[in-house]
């Protein structure tokens, strides 16, 4: 049966910087699929990853590997015979737990396997036939011979890992990945909370957008039917190596995503049609809220020009008080004049009255 992939998922891969031990270097710059590969001639268990034809992993799985979730969405191993740390990025915690049950599932299988490699080992062989096993160089391009093992490989047993390894295993670096979507839409939500002015010039853009995701939506379903036609041919090739069915799983995992995207795009339409629909409320709300406010304005002035004239009229009240008050001080006066000579005069009076008596 040779060599076949029996679990598959998406990733980012890095590798650990071989001169500084501490950071972390991307082999791509997007997610690549990651398979847990079992050949069953050897019993020996693989995880392999390629990016087009270049081999990004190719790691064997042995008793002594220990796989490390660094964060909730990221985790690492170490593997000797390549002398270097792996690292993977999922898109999602779920993703990780998965790999990282997978990763000891398979370990446990490859201890049974190697336990009773050793026992068959030693029953068919004698101590002066016995030799020491040979350790592999790093990590060779993914080959025919690299995939399904060399003779020489079939016939020793796995290495055990170095324990100056673990210490590898131990670095607590995060991958930074970037997700730009969801700031995407939230710098969109953001505008359409912007002003009345904007809006349709927004309105304007959506339905120009409308008519470019449509062309790009035409262009996902004419690129997934070529991908279909392009998985049916590798079915039908008779080769079963294990870089055809590499690339077998990365179509089919491309189709998925293009599916996904388009299930997007539709999404996005609709969302945008609702938008249009509240827009136009919108419109009619503000419409109504400018009317109210022309009146409003309208009814200030009438209300400032009563002001105005109140406040005249108060002005020319105030200076007709004023005149009165000083006419009713200039009475006064007079008034106390008049008492005065009339006080006079009665003592003159009384004066007389005392000289003729």
């Amino acid at each position: 049966m040779g060599e076949q992939p029996i679990f598959s998922t998406r990733a980012h891969v890095f590798q650990i910087d071989p001169s500084t031990k501490k950071n972390w270097i991307p082999t791509c710059k997007h997610a690549v699929t990651v398979s847990y590969f079992f050949d069953s001639t050897r019993n020996v268990y693989r995880i392999i990853s390629l990016d087009g034809s270049k081999a990004l992993i190719n790691s064997t799985i042995s008793p002594n590997m220990t796989f490390t979730k660094t964060s909730h969405k990221f985790g690492q191993w170490a593997d000797s015979r390549a002398n270097t740390v792996y690292g993977l990025g999922f898109s999602s915690e779920g993703q990780l737990v998965k790999f990282a049950e997978k990763f000891a599932e398979f370990k446990e299988a490859a201890r049974l396997a190697k336990e009773k490699s050793q026992e068959k080992t030693e029953l068919s062989t004698t101590p002066s036939q016995e030799s020491a096993p040979c350790v592999p160089g790093p990590l060779s391009p993914l080959t025919p011979e690299t995939v399904n093992g060399t003779e020489d490989e079939r016939l020793m047993p796995d290495t055990t890992q170095n324990t100056a390894v673990q210490l590898e295993t131990s670095l607590e670096v995060f991958p930074h990945s970037i997700c730009t979507v969801s700031q995407h839409w939230e710098v969109e939500r953001a505008a359409l909370k912007g002003n009345n002015a904007k809006l349709t010039a927004a309105l304007l853009e959506s339905t120009a957008n409308v008519k470019q995701w449509k062309q790009q939506l035409a262009a996902y379903q004419e690129e997934a039917e070529r991908l279909h036609k392009r998985v049916t041919e590798l079915e039908c090739a008779s080769s079963q190596t294990s870089s055809i069915t590499m690339q077998r799983t990365e179509l089919s995992w491309t189709i998925e995503e293009l599916e996904g995207m388009l299930n997007a795009k539709e999404d996005e339409l609709q969302q945008l049609k609702n938008k249009i629909q509240n827009a136009s409320h919108l419109q009619i709300q503000r419409d109504t809220v400018s009317e109210k406010l022309q009146e409003t304005e309208f009814r200030n002035q009438e209300l400032e020009e009563q002001v105005h004239k109140l406040q005249q009229r108060l002005k020319s009240d105030q200076l007709q008080q004023d005149a009165f008050r000083k006419s009713l001080h200039s009475l006064l006066q007079e008034l106390n004049g008049k008492i005065l000579e009339l006080t006079v005069l009665r003592d003159s009076l009384a004066k007389l009255i005392e000289v003729s008596l």
